[in-house]
């Protein structure tokens, strides 16, 4: 438990030393472009696109509707087990940028998602995986910036969304 709790404090000393920086106002914007585009719109355009061109047998696709079964289920057996309490419920006057969609904070399903995208993505297709990678380290950074999450919090959900595609793709291939 004293380990949860230095945990906890020092993630809160990173958030609120982020949070506070000069730089913050400035970082809002793009973070709120970058949050949203790993909201789930895209996933599902990128599926459908998949089922268009390849069929339902695409093995991209396949791994794709495999990881998202797996990957929510798990995800809100997580954040409803833990219960962690988001930086505005955790922070004494903290106000986050943005109205999150749940109530608890561990782990973050966007970064969870936008991890388990990048990896399925670039198996497929090796050429882009810098590129979506960084999308998703960005998507678990914007996270905190928006005040919605500690930096455990996307940190644990990229550990989730890699290990499930992972999972998957062996599963699929």
């Amino acid at each position: 438990m004293r380990l949860m709790y230095s945990i906890h404090q020092f993630d809160v000393r990173m958030f609120i030393g982020l949070n506070s920086s000069g730089i913050h106002a400035n970082l809002i914007r793009v973070c709120r472009l970058i949050s949203w585009s790993a909201d789930g719109f895209l996933y599902v355009a990128l599926a459908l696109g998949l089922y268009w061109h390849q069929g339902p047998s695409s093995p991209l696709l396949q791994s794709l509707l495999l990881a998202f079964a797996l990957e929510r289920p798990v995800y809100f057996v997580l954040k409803n087990g833990f219960k962690r309490n988001r930086p505005q419920q955790a922070i004494q006057d903290f106000r986050s940028v943005i109205t999150p969609s749940d109530q608890f904070s561990f782990p973050s399903g966007h970064t969870s998602a936008a991890c388990m995208m990048a990896t399925l993505v670039s198996y497929f297709f090796p050429s882009v995986a810098i590129g979506l990678y960084f999308w998703a380290v960005l998507v678990g950074f914007s996270r905190v910036v928006l005040g919605v999450h500690f930096p455990t919090d996307t940190l644990i959900g990229m550990v989730l969304g890699v290990g499930i595609a992972f999972f998957a793709l062996n599963y699929i291939l």
